[in-house]
């Protein structure tokens, strides 16, 4: 049996299927080189832009995310991935032209601009359009959950405006990603693997030099001039501050930014695992960059391309990242217990042992004054106060007051006074029990695909799945995990492609005769 749909991403189960330019059953080489041209000019001109003129740089960008939304759709979902995962390395390469730091945040907000206009071209055109009732339903439930948050942004923006636009953002951009994606593939006739592919191998070319020639690379994407930015915004916000009086580390030279224990963490010294200088990747973030190569390597080894896929899991690993590492072992894990006992007893067993592991993080990290544990209780704290929630943007690591935290205090305590380095420390804080509306969906969709996957065993189903869960599970520790685009969006981008495929080829919701004999 085979899941129907999955042209969109070539055999998921094997990864078979050429995709050359002599395959009629593959994508077209012109289309591929004008698909990455276009990714690759919304995503370096847009800082060069903006330098020149902020409203010209808004006004092209615009129109490129239009043009891409009206034009070529069914391309839009991987030029979402390519711009969310080399912006910050173009940001870097004309960093030397900037003068103030805070310009830094407001050039990487390009990617997202390009991936909000492509949304909502995409979602205007579906309400112009006739839908099939799965389709509906799927649109219903996200755009909900949308509304929730849009709600909680207008409390938010009264108090704390540049931070609730920023939550808003990061909170919202794995829904725009998954209804991005589902729009397409319900819609179109699209072919990913072999996009996403050419974007795994060019991410893990920039993630290879920078480990082998880290000099050079930082030479030839500005590094030096970007990190001296870095360095003014994080001496003003206290970050450096709080890292030299908790662990004793003096930042001296630029490559001391990179030094951490191994996984960030002293526990692993008896094992012989000191320290490690740390990848960055293009997008200039150890955490966003070990999910991004994560998400890689999981969906090569689901394709068929093991060898690409173990590179991809090394460079993972050198990032430094544990949650990361955890969400590729777990899925991996996943994978192979499905064919040992099944999909039913996998699926109880990964909640029992997600559910282990957060009870056990949480006592430990209490025990030590974990920052993530700590921030996490904050935020639980904050939402007992405030069981309706504050409104966006008035707790986490974005905020203004996240640089006045007394962390000496907050471990004394066990809880920070508000929330901070968990993301769902930071829901709970910010939106109170509505914080359950987009966590209760995430696992919605998570259910969504383990059903086609219990059913069908394609593995790449079972990646969105299990790695949906995951990630959750990560959010109560990191507030990357639900926040950077390389982690919740790209398994929810993935979750949209594969649930979107499925519904244009049969019109029903997963698990109502989805699948094909």
């Amino acid at each position: 049996m085979r899941l129907a749909g999955t042209s969109a991403l070539g055999d998921a189960r094997s990864g078979t299927g050429s995709w050359s330019a002599a395959d009629p059953s593959g994508e077209p080489l012109a289309r591929i080189l004008l698909t990455f041209a276009v990714a690759l000019g919304a995503t370096a001109f847009s800082p060069l832009l903006h330098i020149a003129s902020p409203v010209l740089a808004i006004s092209v960008e615009t129109l490129i995310a239009v043009a891409i939304a009206l034009l070529m759709p069914a391309q839009g979902p991987v030029i979402a991935i390519f711009v969310l995962m080399f912006q910050n390395v173009f940001v870097s390469l004309y960093s030397s032209l900037l003068t103030d730091p805070s310009e830094l945040e407001i050039l990487k907000g390009y990617n997202f601009l390009i991936c909000a206009v492509m949304w909502l071209v995409a979602f205007v055109l579906s309400i112009l359009s006739r839908r099939s009732p799965g389709l509906n339903r799927m649109l219903l439930a996200s755009s909900a959950v949308l509304a929730v948050m849009g709600i909680y942004f207008v409390i938010g923006l009264g108090r704390e405006p540049k931070a609730s636009a920023i939550y808003l953002r990061n909170i919202g951009l794995p829904l725009l990603l998954f209804q991005l994606a589902l729009l397409a593939a319900a819609n179109h006739r699209i072919r990913v693997t072999p996009y996403i592919v050419i974007i795994a191998v060019m991410v893990l070319i920039c993630g290879a030099a920078e480990f082998l020639f880290r000099d050079t690379w930082l030479a030839l994407t500005n590094g030096h001039a970007y990190w001296r930015l870095e360095e003014i915004k994080a001496a003003k916000s206290g970050v450096w501050e709080r890292e030299m009086r908790t662990t004793g580390k003096v930042i001296v030279g630029i490559k001391d930014l990179f030094v951490i224990d191994f996984f960030n963490t002293s526990l692993l010294s008896g094992f012989g695992l000191g320290q490690m200088l740390r990848l960055y990747g293009p997008n200039i973030s150890p955490v966003s960059f070990a999910y991004g190569v994560g998400f890689f390597s999981l969906f090569l080894f689901a394709i068929g391309r093991a060898g690409l896929g173990a590179l991809a899991f090394v460079l993972m690993l050198l990032c430094g990242v544990k949650g990361a590492a955890i969400m590729v072992l777990f899925v991996g894990a996943a994978w192979i217990g499905t064919i040992l006992i099944g999909p039913v007893l996998v699926l109880l067993g990964a909640i029992v042992v997600l559910a282990v592991y957060a009870v056990l993080v949480i006592h430990s990290g209490l025990k030590i004054g974990d920052y993530h544990v700590i921030g996490l209780m904050g935020g639980w704290n904050g939402f007992l106060a405030a069981p309706l929630g504050r409104g966006l943007g008035s707790g986490g690591n974005l905020t203004e007051g996240f640089s006045g935290i007394n962390w000496q205090a907050a471990q004394q305590a066990g809880a920070v006074e508000g929330a901070a380095e968990s993301s769902v420390g930071v829901l709970l804080y910010q939106m109170g029990v509505a914080a359950l509306v987009p966590l209760g969906f995430y696992a919605v969709v998570a259910w969504w695909c383990w059903r086609l996957y219990a059913r069908s065993g394609i593995l790449l189903l079972g990646m969105a799945a299990f790695g949906i869960l995951v990630v959750l599970t990560n959010g109560l520790f990191q507030e990357e995990a639900l926040f950077a685009p390389p982690a919740m969006g790209f398994m929810m981008l993935l979750a949209g492609l594969l649930l979107g495929s499925q519904i244009r080829h049969d019109q029903h919701l997963p698990g109502s005769g989805v699948l094909r004999k």
